[in-house]
């Protein structure tokens, strides 16, 4: 196994990574509902309970 591989136990559950963080071009300005912000923050919420549920299996990692 090279460094750069996982272990084993984590090759086939990933830690979870974060979503992109929207460019402030993505965003019109316009108020739209909803707003590629709250999207992102949305999907950065599921991230972070994604996270903690891994740590939680990874507790060593």
């Amino acid at each position: 196994m090279s460094p750069a591989d996982p272990p084993a136990d984590l090759a086939g559950d990933p830690r979870p990574q974060p979503p992109p963080e929207p460019d402030p071009a993505d965003c019109c300005g316009e108020g739209c509902v909803p707003c590629v912000y709250d999207i992102y923050e949305q999907a950065l919420e599921r991230y972070k309970a994604a996270l903690a549920a891994w740590q939680e299996r990874h507790p060593d990692a």
